[in-house]
């Protein structure tokens, strides 16, 4: 495990810091990238709002450097607090693709309308940006150039960080456990499109936000879409079976996890089911919601 506080070098011009918030949702905790060897310096996810990192990334900067933007990912709390300290210290723009509201799609807008609450991920509501990005909008620096892919899924204003042929590919993918996507807030429909969006290029690295380089990213995203798809069959199959709620289906497919988890199995299911919902293969009474009973449409 690296040592909080610490900036590696991962490659010329990539640096990571890792900030001190271990938990089971974020493993060793927030890795912070560094992007640049001359006077620009990018900053990524400055992570949660803890006067320590913040001593670590400004330490970090060699003599003549200065942070030039401060990219935020998405808007989680382990991910986007400390930005606005670090751009009054700084004098640098927050760069996000918006608000924590940004990009949220339709079904998930209405979940939320109708009162659906997250599931304990850790919104950071508060979050604004000075700039924002759109797809493939591009920043740069002395000896850098960053292109933003807008990635929602595990968040509407999820983006991903293409510099050349790695990504920074913040909580999209990670190589130590799968995205967590939990409506209203994670769409799974618009998760399995921004993985086969980044399948359309061979890429040579992930610096994901949490964990360690994912050194084969390609076979980690067929990776992602089929374990989806192998757990979208198990809850169709529990569907068809007679199981018609979201407690009883996460019961069935989730047979070997801690009582302490189901919540968050609870979570996964219902993400499927919206997209199943979505796509016309399941149906849900008396509307979409997180206590419907869904049913399996015949020869859909």
């Amino acid at each position: 495990m690296p040592r909080a506080g610490e900036a590696r070098t991962l490659e010329p011009g990539v640096r990571v810091i890792l900030a001190p918030n271990p938990s089971p949702m974020t493993f060793w905790g927030t890795n912070t990238y560094l992007v640049g060897q001359g006077r620009d310096v990018a900053v990524i996810d400055p992570g949660p709002a803890q006067e320590a990192h913040l001593a670590a990334i400004l330490a970090a900067l060699a003599p003549g450097q200065r942070v030039s933007h401060i990219v935020v990912t998405h808007s989680h709390l382990d991910h986007s607090p400390l930005a606005r300290q670090l751009a009054q210290q700084t004098g640098a723009p927050v760069l996000a693709f918006g608000a924590s509201d940004a990009g949220k799609s339709p079904v998930m807008q209405a979940l939320s309308d109708a009162g659906l609450a997250g599931g304990g991920e850790g919104v950071d509501a508060g979050f604004t940006c000075d700039q924002t990005l759109s797809h493939q909008d591009t920043l740069a620096g002395e000896g850098w150039t960053l292109r933003c892919l807008h990635t929602p899924g595990h968040m509407g204003n999820h983006i991903c960080l293409a510099l050349g042929d790695a990504v920074f590919s913040g909580d999209h993918v990670m190589g130590w456990a799968s995205s967590l996507v939990s409506p209203p807030d994670g769409d799974l429909t618009d998760f399995m499109a921004s993985c086969r969006l980044l399948q359309r290029d061979t890429w040579r690295v992930f610096y994901p936000a949490h964990g360690a380089p994912i050194s084969a990213p390609n076979e980690r995203l067929a990776w992602l879409i089929d374990h989806r798809l192998s757990r979208e069959a198990e809850i169709l199959a529990a569907t068809q079976a007679g199981a018609p709620t979201v407690e009883e289906i996460t019961k069935v497919v989730y047979q070997d996890t801690p009582t302490a988890l189901l919540p968050a199995a609870e979570r996964n299911v219902f993400a499927h089911l919206v997209d199943l919902v979505g796509r016309g293969r399941i149906q849900a009474m008396p509307r979409l919601e997180l206590n419907a009973k869904f049913t399996v449409i015949p020869g859909a």
